[in-house]
């Protein structure tokens, strides 16, 4: 049984650095999942609860940065409710239809739309648009990085 256990924690923690990059999976709670199950299949010899507690915070903490991002971008660069709007709607429609291309162009396009459908000059759609993406840009720079330091210190925990 502690073998399958190890096996379902490593699958987790790789399958979760995988999503750190793929925005079809959550790449965080799926590393902290892999810690999860190997603190518990250990008794908590490897793996402190109080490790286990600054990992569930630093996940939730991780995955709201990520996710409010690029709306914060978007509204530092002036964009209106229907280009936030515009954003998400663009967002989502890009990850179902066209997968990484879509999630990272969706919104962008999403926000331009928003903002010329509510009567923006085109100029002031292009900003909103460049906001969501740099906004996209730095909350994957934060997911990818928390990822890889996870993952390091899975395996550390793992091996040493």
């Amino acid at each position: 049984m502690d073998t399958i256990l190890l096996i379902l924690a490593i699958l987790l923690v790789l399958v979760g650095f995988a999503g750190t990059v793929l925005p079809m999976l959550p790449g965080i709670p799926l590393i902290f999942s892999g810690f999860l199950v190997r603190a518990l299949a250990t008794g908590w010899q490897d793996i402190s609860e109080k490790t286990i507690i600054i990992l569930a915070v630093v996940t939730l903490v991780v995955s709201g940065i990520d996710y409010w991002a690029g709306i914060a971008g978007a509204k530092k660069y002036g964009a209106s409710r229907a280009g936030i709007w515009g954003a998400i709607l663009g967002g989502l429609v890009g990850l179902l239809m066209f997968n990484i291309v879509g999630i990272i162009l969706g919104p962008f396009i999403g926000a331009v739309l928003g903002e010329l459908f509510s009567g923006k000059s085109k100029g002031e759609a292009w900003k909103a648009g460049w906001g969501t993406f740099v906004g996209f840009l730095a909350g994957s720079f934060i997911r990818i990085v928390t990822g890889v330091v996870m993952t390091i210190l899975f395996f550390y925990y793992l091996f040493f």
